[in-house]
Parts: C-alpha cells; structure tokens; sequence
C-alpha cells in the first residue's frame, strides 16, 4: 500500500518538512503529496493522567484559559523538527490522540490542543460556540504559541475548524502548512447537511430536540443521561468500526469534562447553534496547499455516500492537491479507532 505524507520541497528531513532560508508564501507553493514506505506500528499509548501532567495552558484573548500538549523527541531542540497541530472532534480533547501523539512525536513537533468548551480549556459562561470561533483560536494558538508552519490535522468538526483556518484571508493562514483530514465534518451539527435524505427525515426532530435543549431544565437532564457511562458506551459504539477501541479510558475520556462548570453551556451551544461554513463552501480556497483525507468506511455520522463523504471523494479527480484514503472498517474517528492506518499515511520513511 502506498503512503502518503506532507512535504516540503527540498525537503529538511523526512516527512512534513520545512524548507529553511524561504519565505511562507514560497513554502506553501513548494509542498506536495509525495509517497512513502509502509508502516505496520499502531504505536505508543499515552497514559492519560501523563497527558495531563505534561499540558500546558495559554491564555487566549488574553481572557480563555486554553490547555494544550507539546510533544517531541527532540527534547533538546523541539523546534526543529517538522510541526503538527492535532484538533479534536466534538466531545473529545487532547487524550483522543493518546494512541497517535507518542509515535508522531517521534519525527515531528506535535501540538495538541483542547478547543474552547471541550476537556481541560475553559468553557465561559455566555460563550457563543461558533466554527468561525474555533479556526480563529487555531490561528492564534499558531500565531502566538507555535510561531512555526504547520501541518493541521483534524477530526470531525476539528477537520472542519482547520479548513475554515486555511481557508481565511489572514497573514496568519501562511502559517498553515497543510492539512490532515479525518472525517471531515460538514458542519458544528447535523443541521449542516440538508442534502442527505436521512438528516431531511430527522430534521423535525433535530428541530424539537433544539427546543428542548433551549429549556434549561429539560437540556440538563438530558446532557446528564447523554454523560451517562452506558449511554456513552453504546454511541461510541455506533460510530466506531473496531469495538475493542471503545474501553473505560475512552469513556472516562468524554465523559469528565462533561462534569465541568460551563459544559452544559457549551452542549446546547454547540447543538444549537449556527452549523457554519460547509466545506463545498471553503476548499476551493485552499487550492495551494497539499490536503491529506482520510476517511473511515464505516462512519455513521459522516458517511462515505453522504453528501459530506461524496464531495472529499470527488476531491482528488479535480484537483492535484488533494489526496484521499478510504480506510476499510473504520469508523468516525480513525486515529483512535485504527491507530496503526493512519500512522501509515502521516510517518516518514
């Protein structure tokens, strides 16, 4: 099987390279997909309260306190090796890449960050959860705390949170290097995909559960049985393809900062809200930088043969600098679900 990975030509090193003595607009010309070998190891596992102990935090706007992960094995010069950006999906943080931030941290810089309103990073009371709100933290965190070019790599409404930051008019956008997609999202809720005939079916009801949530009593009993361990464990379940990956630490994962002040907020918020930009919408804009898909076969949330899974896999025909792997028996959240496949398309030789 082929790999793919982010480069920079010439390259320094292997991998998601930078080029030294270029300017970023040059840099972001010169990147392509190029192939390489296979790798058979689904890596280190990251134990979770190590994680915690090793974050960090960084105050945004100066008013958000936002928790965040550095990870190299260059501990004597961290900042010379190629740097990833890891973002999480809906209802995750930092430790969903438990399973992948020990093996890339092997040849690359890597950042993981708990977006506004998920895992240890603030959830502010009267915080409008927005996409928009999302990818602009992510051009500050690279702006202010990385300062580095930087290849994206997101999951689920992370993915979209990316390619809205690619996608803006800033100088800081020339710090996005490239992208790594997992299941793109098609919007911050399932309001977003009206082309599919199974959200028109649910829209009624994705419409009266809006109402509910806007009551507060009714919105908290139903977050608290959404928390649920069981509830928990079955729709992860549901969205994952390999079962075994669903364990306590994958539940604990989700279900406690659940638990916080502000969270509750942040649910409905985020459930009702505006779904944002669509991603038919964003990627032509970013037609000059190598994009990386790779997407689960088994997702129930964002489909293959939804609207969503049909527009990324049309992507690669019409345009070079897309690239796109369909990764078999895989759900949702393929970094965690099938660690090992997707180390294979983001290591070096």
């Amino acid at each position: 099987m082929s790999v793919w990975t982010v480069r920079a030509s010439p390259p320094v090193g292997n991998g998601i390279g930078l080029v030294s003595n270029q300017n970023l607009q040059q840099r972001k010309r010169s990147l392509k997909l190029v192939p390489c070998c296979t790798t058979s190891t689904g890596g280190d596992v990251l134990d979770v309260e190590e994680i915690r102990e090793r974050s960090k935090k960084w105050q945004w706007k100066g008013r958000y306190s936002i928790n965040y992960l550095l990870s190299s094995s260059n501990s004597s010069s961290p900042y010379n090796s190629p740097h990833l950006l890891l973002v999480h999906g809906f209802g995750a943080s930092i430790p969903h890449w438990r399973r992948n931030i020990s093996t890339l941290s092997k040849y690359y810089t890597v950042y993981a960050i708990d977006l506004v309103g998920f895992g240890a990073s603030d959830k502010p009371a009267g915080f409008s959860y927005t996409m928009e709100a999302w990818a602009e933290l992510i051009l500050d965190f690279l702006d202010e705390v990385v300062g580095k070019p930087t290849v994206l790599i997101g999951n689920s409404v992370g993915s979209l949170a990316c390619v809205i930051a690619a996608s803006e008019s800033s100088s800081k956008t020339l710090l996005v290097q490239g992208l790594v997609l997992l299941n793109c999202s098609g919007g911050m809720n399932n309001k977003a995909i009206v082309d599919d005939w199974r959200i028109k079916l649910l829209l009624p009801l994705l419409w009266f559960i809006d109402f509910l949530l806007k009551q507060r009593v009714i919105a908290s009993a139903i977050f608290d049985l959404v928390k649920q361990r069981d509830t928990l464990n079955n729709i992860l379940l549901s969205v994952y393809g390999n079962k075994e990956s669903v364990d306590e630490v994958l539940i604990q994962i989700i279900s406690e900062p659940a638990n916080d002040e502000g969270a509750l907020d942040a649910f409905v918020s985020i459930i009702t809200g505006p779904p944002g930009p669509n991603p038919v919408q964003l990627m032509p804009r970013i037609s000059s930088l190598p994009v990386l898909v790779l997407w689960g076969d088994q997702d129930t949330f964002t489909p293959l043969d939804g609207p969503v899974g049909k527009y990324f896999s049309s992507l690669p025909a019409q345009n070079s600098n897309v690239k796109l792997f369909v990764l078999e028996g895989v759900g949702h959240c393929p970094h965690d679900d099938r660690p090992d496949l997707v180390h294979q398309k983001l290591l070096p030789c």
